[in-house]
C-alpha cells in the first residue's frame, strides 16, 4: 500500500483532517469520500492510480478526525450547503487560483456536481461515482419533513457501538459482501475508534442521521447542473443497489433522465461493482479516471 500523511488544515472554525498521497509537485486529484466514510476509503484507489498524481482527500466535518460540531455542541446538525463552503476553503489552500480536479463518491459526488455548477471557472474535471441526487418531492411533503426534523433534534439518532474491531471488520463485510477480509481489517481502524469503554464507534457524528428539514428540490439542482462547464464522467455500478433504492418509486430510465442537464455527461458502467466502486473495482476505476483527467 501506499503511504498517505495526514495533515489538519483550519477550515471554518473547524480542525480539518485531510489525507495526502504522492509527490508534493504532481498534480492535484480531489478526492472527495460519501456519507458515513472516511478519506482513508481511497486507500485501494490510490494504491491503483499512477504514482505521480498528488492526492487530496479531506474527512468532511463529522466524520473521521475532522472536528465534529453537532456532537461538540457547536451546531444542531449538519447542512449541505456546508460541504460546499468548506470545499471552497480547502481548494483556496491547497490549489490557489487553479482549475481543479474533482473525484467525489456518492455525498462526495453531489457535492462535486454543485460545487462545478456554482464555480464553473473553478472546476476543470469532475467525475461523479455513484452520485444520483435524491428523488424528486413535491411542496406538500414540506410539513411532514419539517415535522421530522424537529422530532429528530429533540431526539437526535444514534448509532450502534461494536464490542471489538472484528466486529467493525464483519460489519464492514456484510455492508459490502464483495469487500476482502484484507481490505476490511485495514479500513475499519480508520471508519471506527475504541471509545472509553472499551467499545468501538464509528467515526461518523450520529447527527447526520437528521432528516434535512428542506426538500430536495430537483429542478433547482438540474439548473445548477446546466452551469457546469467541465467535462463530467459518471461510473456506475452495473446493477447499482443505490440507484434502484432512490429510483424506487420511478423508472430507472425516468430517474436517470436527470443527467441530460450536464452540458457534457458522459457515463461508465463497472460490472462486479456495487456503491463503493472505489472498493470493488479500484484498478478499473483508476484506469477511468486517470485517463479523463490527464487529458
Amino acid at each position: 500500500m501506499k503511504t498517505s500523511c495526514s495533515e489538519f488544515v483550519d477550515v471554518r472554525g473547524l480542525r480539518y483532517h485531510v489525507r495526502r498521497w504522492g509527490p508534493s509537485t504532481g498534480s492535484k486529484l480531489f478526492l472527495l469520500h460519501g456519507w458515513m466514510d472516511v478519506a482513508a476509503s481511497f486507500q485501494f484507489l490510490a494504491d491503483a492510480l499512477p504514482d505521480d498524481w498528488q492526492l487530496i482527500a479531506p474527512d468532511w466535518r463529522g466524520f473521521g478526525q475532522t472536528d465534529w460540531p453537532a456532537a461538540h455542541g457547536n451546531a444542531g446538525c449538519y447542512w449541505f450547503p456546508d460541504y460546499l463552503a468548506d470545499l471552497e476553503v480547502l481548494l483556496d489552500h491547497y490549489a490557489p487560483g487553479e482549475s481543479v480536479d474533482l473525484v467525489g463518491h456518492s455525498m462526495g459526488a453531489n457535492v462535486v456536481c454543485l460545487y462545478a455548477g456554482i464555480r464553473p471557472a473553478r472546476v476543470r474535471r469532475a467525475v461523479d461515482l455513484e452520485g444520483f441526487g435524491l428523488p424528486a418531492t413535491l411542496p406538500e411533503q414540506a410539513a411532514g419533513q419539517f415535522s421530522r426534523w424537529l422530532d429528530e433534534m429533540r431526539e437526535p439518532p444514534q448509532l450502534k457501538r461494536y464490542a471489538s474491531l472484528a466486529d467493525v471488520v464483519a460489519r464492514l463485510c456484510k455492508n459490502n459482501p464483495r469487500l476482502s477480509q484484507a481490505r476490511a481489517e485495514f479500513l475499519a481502524p480508520h471508519w471506527s475508534r475504541q471509545t472509553e469503554a472499551g467499545d468501538w464507534e464509528i467515526l461518523g457524528d450520529p447527527a447526520h442521521k437528521i432528516a434535512n428539514p428542506f426538500l430536495y428540490r430537483l429542478d433547482e439542482i438540474m439548473a445548477v447542473w446546466r452551469n457546469v462547464t467541465a467535462p463530467v464522467l459518471h461510473v456506475e455500478a452495473r446493477d447499482s443497489e443505490t440507484l434502484r433504492f432512490l429510483a424506487r418509486r420511478e423508472s430507472i430510465e425516468s430517474f436517470r433522465a436527470r443527467f441530460q442537464a450536464f452540458p457534457d455527461f458522459r457515463e461508465v458502467f463497472l460490472d462486479d461493482a456495487g456503491h463503493m466502486v472505489h472498493h470493488d473495482q479500484p484498478e478499473a476505476l483508476a484506469r477511468l479516471i486517470d485517463d479523463f483527467c490527464r487529458r
